[in-house]
């Protein structure tokens, strides 16, 4: 039912480097009932590093069989069962780029130890192999050998069936509970080894090349790492399986990943950005002025008639800092829609209101905070750009800002800056404004440092 495995390696990448030694034991999820360990000549050097780690030495893997002398081996010992392993995308992808180097496309069910790990056992700051089974007192012979850490791993493997059963009162879970990973069998798991730690913005493709999702992220390895492992629900399950290709962009700044993000999803439409495709800001602060020269407010859902002053992702979300405005300008909540009567507000009749809800403070006065408080919701800077980083260390990026409105985006290079913003200017892509980029802006900026604004 199981096949529990580790191996090691030439190094980390499984698109550049070679399997040195592979670990198989069978397991019926009660007991081991088989094993399999060889040492397998990569065909290449085995850097002093790696040596110094696992003590796997060129001399030993000389006469040892290359990987397609034992690659059927390989394929009738998983057959039928699934693929387990302590951080198992590593492994798995290092046998299947083996195969795919052979023409045969090996594909096995995912069970990622240390994923369960954090599930079964939540709480430790590490779950490596090394420090999980420290922590669960599971003893490892010849660490960084793949028969040792196999073992381990079987180990490991067991304590969480047990502790599975005993959260599951007694029926383990197990399988049905981790959802196991079908990745997509086009899907080049080696390319996941490319994708760099920074900010960017990515593309997941299907097998007919359509794009179904678009995401941003500040690191993407990390976040495209997690939709590939995602067994959360139902519909990230789907998704992650039908992912056959994956693209990427670095933007340097996660503001330009933010704005990128938002426009992408709107004028591509994948299939999968469905709830990202609207506007996720369905309520709006609208203002008014009344009969008597009273400048108003009130909440209402967003409409393509009139521009709020600001939107907001809830009903709720935008009461609150209606109230929050009110507070601090000392407005009539009457006047700013959150209490509705026929006369004075309740809070003039406690001495709390000046008296705009009856005349008694003139239109004049009252105007005064309430502009005040409008001001809140445009930018204190009218032309100006947002300088942050680049794509690389000769590089900054740039976004626009005139008028109040979003212009666009775009990058420079450092050595450049000398001739002025002429620049800067020339380097920036249009791009439309809207209401969504409107609050990525200003809620990033609130929340978020950037390394300069310069006004223009």
């Amino acid at each position: 039912m199981f096949a529990i495995i580790d191996i090691e390696t030439t190094g980390g990448s499984a698109k550049l480097e070679k399997i040195t030694e592979i670990a198989v034991y069978l397991h019926d999820g009660e007991k081991i009932t088989g094993e399999y360990n060889t040492l397998v000549n990569p065909e290449r050097n085995i850097p002093y590093y790696i040596t110094n780690l696992t003590g796997i030495t060129n001399e030993m893997v000389e006469n040892a069989p290359r990987f397609y002398e034992i690659a059927k081996q390989i394929v009738e010992l998983t057959e039928g069962r699934i693929f387990v392993a302590h951080n198992a995308r590593f492994d798995y992808s290092f046998i299947r780029q083996e195969f795919k180097s052979l023409g045969y496309n090996f594909k096995r069910s995912i069970l990622d130890t240390v994923s369960l790990s954090r599930r079964l056992f939540p709480g430790y700051r590490s779950y490596s192999l090394g420090n999980i089974c420290r922590e669960l007192k599971i003893e490892i012979n010849d660490r960084h050998r793949a028969a040792g850490d196999a073992l381990a791993t079987v180990k490991l493997f067991e304590l969480l069936t047990e502790r599975d059963r005993e959260l599951s009162f007694g029926n383990s879970g197990l399988i049905r509970n981790t959802r196991l990973s079908k990745l997509n069998p086009h899907l080049d798991l080696s390319k996941i080894e490319s994708i760099p730690d920074e900010p960017g913005i990515y593309y997941f493709y299907n097998d007919r090349g359509d794009l179904i999702y678009i995401g941003k992220s500040r690191n993407l390895q990390q976040r495209i790492s997690t939709h590939l492992s995602n067994n959360t629900t139902n519909r990230a399950m789907e998704m992650r399986d039908l992912i056959a290709d994956i693209s990427w962009e670095l933007t340097g700044s996660e503001l330009i990943a933010l704005l990128r993000e938002s426009y992408e999803i709107k004028d591509n439409k994948p299939v999968y950005n469905r709830a990202q495709r609207r506007s996720s800001f369905q309520w709006g602060i609208y203002t008014s002025t009344d009969k008597n020269g009273y400048i108003n407010f009130c909440l209402l859902p967003v409409s393509t008639e009139e521009t709020p002053l600001s939107v907001f992702s809830s009903r709720e979300r935008a009461r609150s800092k209606l109230e929050s405005l009110t507070g601090k300008y000392d407005l009539c909540q009457k006047l700013a829609g959150l209490y509705k009567c026929d006369g004075p507000c309740f809070q003039h009749h406690v001495g709390i209101c000046r008296g705009a809800c009856c005349g008694k403070e003139t239109a004049a006065d009252y105007n005064l905070r309430a502009t005040k408080a409008i001001e809140e919701f445009v930018f204190s800077r009218r032309n100006f750009f947002i300088i942050d980083r680049g794509r690389n260390d000769e590089e900054k990026s740039a976004v626009r800002i005139i008028n109040g409105k979003y212009s666009g985006y775009g990058y420079f290079n450092i050595n450049d800056i000398g001739f002025g913003l002429t620049a800067v200017h020339d380097c920036i892509k249009t791009s439309p404004d809207n209401r969504d980029i409107q609050v990525i802006l200003k809620q990033y900026l609130r929340t978020n440092k950037v390394e300069k604004i310069i006004e223009f």
